[in-house]
């Protein structure tokens, strides 16, 4: 058996770098200027025994540049899907209005731009949480490999260096991504 068998560095690689599209996903969502439906994105409802995404339950349309309207296609859903969003760390505040919920986006005042700095600093910290541990995964890995004598010490420490430099560019790409868009948050 080869080493690339047993330790497969490319399937690590793409389970680290899913951590970066989602991350991407979610800054997509943290518009600053105009309202967009992606912005409810990342919000989950409990609804018929799991947890749904907003869009598998409404219908999610911008028709101001500041509001953003949900239409719930089940009126048994909708308290919940106020709620959700309510409680959500994305500040907004949702009206309901007959089977429609109303979002207005609040002013970009400075508060509002350090909040969503905020949130994209934790949505940034999350994705460094899932490298890691995909990392995590591939060094426990490698120690189990060695101490089943399938690697040597050497290509223990060898294989877990690739490892740690491909987790630190990773990380360093989180980080900029991260600088970006609290940039363009800040940017007036």
């Amino acid at each position: 058996m080869t080493e690339i068998n047993k330790i497969d560095i490319e399937d690590l690689k793409r389970r680290m770098t899913g951590g970066i599209t989602s991350l991407k996903n979610d800054f997509a969502g943290l518009r600053t200027g105009r309202a967009s439906a992606s912005l409810l994105d990342p919000i989950t409802i409990d609804a018929y025994g799991s947890k749904l995404p907003i869009n598998q339950l409404s219908t999610i349309s911008v028709p101001e540049p500041r509001s953003i309207s949900v239409q719930v296609w089940d009126k048994t859903q909708l308290e919940q899907i106020e709620k959700a969003i309510r409680i959500s760390d994305l500040g907004l505040n949702p009206m309901i209005d007959g089977q429609l919920i109303r979002i207005p986006l609040p002013e970009l005042n400075t508060e509002r731009r350090q909040e969503l700095s905020k949130i994209a600093a934790k949505y940034a910290e999350n994705t460094k949480i899932s490298i890691r541990n995909v990392r995590r995964d591939g060094m426990d890995k490698l120690k189990k490999l060695e101490k089943n004598s399938d690697i040597s010490k050497d290509e223990n420490k060898t294989w877990g260096i690739e490892i740690q430099v491909i987790t630190d560019s990773l990380t360093k790409e989180v980080d900029e991504l991260y600088n970006q868009k609290v940039s363009e948050i800040m940017n007036v």
